[in-house]
């Protein structure tokens, strides 16, 4: 069994899905495609923008869907279908697209303003998140608890095994970062990023995306998705909807998803999209499975 996974925000670099875009036609498509729906040359941002303009997280988020779609397609246009979808936080978007559940357009729309309502939520400098390496889930969620003395800090990315990632306001990431060394973490590492995500503190920008997602229309999804909240199939538009709408404040399960597929049989991932993010915390957490990146022309020849 093959699962196509599609990486979320940080696996973009600038110009990503270049080379798709001058081989294939398919891909081109999907770029122009982008342009119109968005009203502005996402396709230069990708090609030719700066690593500071990619950083923007209205930015980020529908030049990260746009290629991993663009990949997708060339994928399909080769034959290439998959048994199961997951997406890593933003890349749940991409899998829906590949589940035939959410349009393209719509996509790379509500995405765009996904990433605007989550910069918005919380002012710049009274969020943060840091990655902690080498402590257990259930560890750091009781050092969070512990740390956030009427402040927000918890769980934001369980990645991998002892790679996960917290969120919340500035002062409680400190504190339970240094409460993480001083307990056996490896290593605490402050992310470069505009705002907390996958934490509480998202809660207006989850309210305002239920309302944006509304009118927007989610089929039954023609191929099953896991997803990142529950870590479970989904394959209702209904139930795919409401995961995307509380995954916002809630922490990307991905050990969970990776192993819910494992059950499902799946033995093969295809990591569908820019970068090998997910193809390096796939390897450590089935570590029996045949992982392999698809998001350059080089690895899609590779791969097909």
């Amino acid at each position: 069994m093959r699962a196509f996974v599609f990486p979320g925000q940080g696996s973009q670099y600038s110009g990503m899905g270049k080379d798709l875009a001058e081989a294939f036609p398919e891909a081109r498509e999907v770029f122009a495609e982008a342009d119109e729906a968005l009203g502005f040359p996402i396709s230069r941002l990708c090609f030719e923008g700066s690593e500071e303009q990619l950083k923007l997280t209205e930015h980020t988020q529908p030049a990260i869907l746009t290629v991993s779609v663009a990949a997708l397609r060339v994928l399909h246009s080769r034959g290439q279908v998959p048994d199961y979808v997951a997406g890593h936080s933003l890349g749940e978007y991409s899998a829906l697209v590949a589940a035939r559940s959410l349009a393209f357009g719509d996509a790379v729309r509500i995405v765009r303003q996904r990433g605007r309502f989550m910069q918005e939520a919380v002012p710049v400098g009274i969020g943060a998140m840091a990655a902690v390496i080498g402590l257990d889930p259930e560890v750091l969620g009781s050092i969070c608890l512990e740390a956030a003395q009427g402040q927000v800090v918890s769980p934001a990315n369980i990645n991998a095994p002892g790679q996960l990632v917290i969120a919340g306001h500035t002062e409680a990431v400190e504190r339970a970062g240094k409460l993480a060394t001083e307990r056996g973490a490896r290593k605490v590492v402050r992310l470069p990023v505009s705002a907390p995500f996958h934490c509480s503190l998202m809660k207006p920008a989850e309210e305002r995306l239920a309302e944006a997602l509304t009118p927007i229309r989610f089929s039954d999804l023609e191929i099953p998705l896991v997803n990142n909240v529950d870590a479970r199939l989904v394959r209702t538009g209904r139930e795919a909807r409401e995961g995307l709408i509380r995954q916002v404040s809630s922490a990307v399960r991905w050990v969970d998803d990776v192993e819910q597929l494992v059950r499902q049989g799946v033995d093969c991932f295809v990591e569908v999209g820019p970068g090998k993010v997910l193809s390096g915390l796939i390897r450590r957490i089935a570590r029996d499975a045949g992982v392999t990146p698809a998001g350059t022309v080089e690895e899609v020849k590779a791969y097909v």
